[in-house]
């Protein structure tokens, strides 16, 4: 039997869960590199995702706790979609992926994981990413920390 090393996921086994909304929660304590957040502006905000799909895996949400689209108003809606746009640049430049997953999970029966605060998934891809690991073993290899991942994309979401 071969053993799959994640001595991170002990952090998430025995962490404190976050009371309130994961998404309000880091905006508002101030710790963006502990939170993950990697840009801030006046109406959104990019965050990765602690428990990602692949590495690089962004998510972009506005900065008022809103449950669906309608109820964003019109400058909120141009700073998601400008956020998106400045992601899917830097993670090209920073990453190199081959392709990208972009999407958002509206209510629970769309399978949304946090239904109460809207968010855009941005998942990289590279050709040959996928493999047997989750089909067979329900296990997905991660080839990078998450912090090591965070140290690449700052410098580009800091810079010019």
């Amino acid at each position: 039997m071969k053993v799959l090393w994640a001595p991170w996921r002990m952090t998430y086994i025995e962490g404190d869960r976050t009371q309130g909304c994961l998404f309000c929660y880091p905006l508002k304590e101030g710790n963006d590199r502990g939170n993950l957040i990697l840009y801030r502006s006046s109406q959104a905000f990019i965050i990765m995702n602690r428990f990602p799909y692949t590495s690089g895996h962004l998510m972009v949400a506005p900065n008022r706790h809103v449950d669906s689209l309608d109820k964003l108003d019109d400058g909120e809606m141009m700073e998601l979609m400008a956020l998106l746009k400045k992601s899917i640049l830097i993670l090209k430049r920073a990453l190199k992926p081959d392709g990208f997953n972009v999407g958002m999970n509206i209510g629970r029966e769309a399978g949304a994981g946090i239904e109460d605060h809207i968010h855009i998934h941005i998942v990289p891809r590279w050709n040959g990413d996928t493999n047997f690991m989750p089909v067979l073993v329900e296990t997905k290899v991660m080839p990078e920390y998450l912090e090591t991942t965070y140290e690449r994309l700052i410098s580009f979401f800091e810079g010019p």
